[in-house]
């Protein structure tokens, strides 16, 4: 298969009229975000992206992205490898009132001024997002197993003077 570079600014409209497919690639060169929160990243983001028109002729268009990345373990401090696939499905929209409209299966983005998307962000955004929030490996293959974590000793909080002991003193006489 070739590696076809895609548009960074695309028009979902006219792509849409067209029922346009594209297959390719974008380089992780740049995505300096994504590079920015990874150890390391390959060099190239697979993308298939498909723009079509639903019953009630609302644009929209869906696909995937996919890409390799090296994470930090949590828990080891050693790199390992993870893939990331991201399915998305989005609806363009021009101000906030469209937004309201739309049926739940798309989410909506925002077109700029000239009705066209920064597909290459749109694509940077998805793939951030669902890097995991803590990264770990599988327990399996962690080097550190529950055996090694130790959590340490909590010390018995001292006990404090209760303040109201001197208004016990006084009701006694």
């Amino acid at each position: 298969m070739d590696k076809v570079k895609l548009p960074q600014l695309i028009d979902p409209l006219k792509s849409a009229m067209k029922r346009s497919t594209y297959v390719g690639v974008y380089s992780t060169s740049l995505m300096e975000r994504l590079v920015g929160s990874v150890i390391s990243c390959d060099d190239l983001v697979f993308v298939d992206i498909k723009f079509l028109k639903d019953a009630q002729s609302l644009t929209y268009f869906q696909g995937t992205a996919k890409a390799q990345v090296t994470l930090l373990c949590q828990r080891c401090n050693h790199e390992f490898s993870h893939s990331i696939s991201v399915d998305f499905c989005f609806s363009p929209v021009q101000g906030t009132d469209t937004e309201e409209e739309l049926p739940e299966a798309f989410d909506p983005v925002e077109v700029n001024d000239h009705g066209e998307i920064d597909l290459l962000q749109l694509i940077e955004d998805e793939l951030i997002l669902s890097l995991p929030i803590v990264a770990l490996h599988a327990e399996e293959n962690c080097s550190i197993g529950p055996d090694d974590m130790t959590f340490g000793i909590i010390e018995p909080e001292q006990e404090r003077k209760n303040p109201f002991a001197v208004l016990k003193e006084l009701k006694r006489d």
